[in-house]
């Protein structure tokens, strides 16, 4: 989950947990050409559809970091709020963009919640909870209606609704889920 690839393809992030940091690989030189220091466990990276902006969620330190691309720098770092019901602290984990680019969605772990970051402000407009015990796998329908959390402990997916922030039904896998994935 901590390889990511910017959309332009000349550059892989990958997430280094015991580092705190994300590195970026050129792909066709395959050479580290940056070190950028995250918060505490960097999980996932999800990338503003031209690349310009990096979306780094930090497990152990609660926030979200933001990296401006071309320079290989930290823009910004965001406090993740705890949940109102949440049982812990936020534990920011996966994370997607909305299909129109303005959202991204962060899964935030045994908080059972996700936030939800606007892009262009770098900051939490709302979180939903109660979604499932520890959701970390996160995918966005291509309406950008519905957000899916893969729930391990609970064995389940939820189907949120955006508009409305709540969770519409849950899903029984069978198994203990950590990913999921949309075609």
């Amino acid at each position: 989950e901590g390889v990511t690839v910017r959309p332009d393809g000349r550059e892989v992030y990958v997430t280094c947990e015991a580092e705190n940091e994300v590195v970026a690989v050129d792909t066709t030189t395959l050479k580290v050409v940056a070190r950028m220091k995250t918060g505490a466990r960097p999980r996932s990276v999800v990338f503003t559809r031209d690349g310009a902006t990096a979306f780094v969620t930090d497990e152990n330190s609660a926030t979200v970091t933001v990296l401006d691309t071309a320079k290989h720098a930290v823009a910004a770092s965001i406090a993740i709020p705890k949940a109102q019901k949440g049982p812990t602290a936020p534990r920011p984990m996966g994370a997607v963009l909305s299909p129109d680019g303005k959202q991204v969605y962060v899964s935030l772990g045994r908080a059972r919640a996700i936030a939800v970051i606007d892009v262009a402000s770098r900051a939490v407009t709302r979180t939903i909870e109660d979604v499932g015990a520890r959701p970390w796998g996160i995918e966005v329908s291509a309406d950008g209606t519905k957000v899916y959390t893969a729930n391990g402990p609970s064995a389940d997916v939820a189907f949120v609704d955006i508009p409305t922030g709540t969770v519409e039904r849950r899903i029984a896998t069978g198994g203990s889920p950590w990913g999921v994935a949309i075609r």
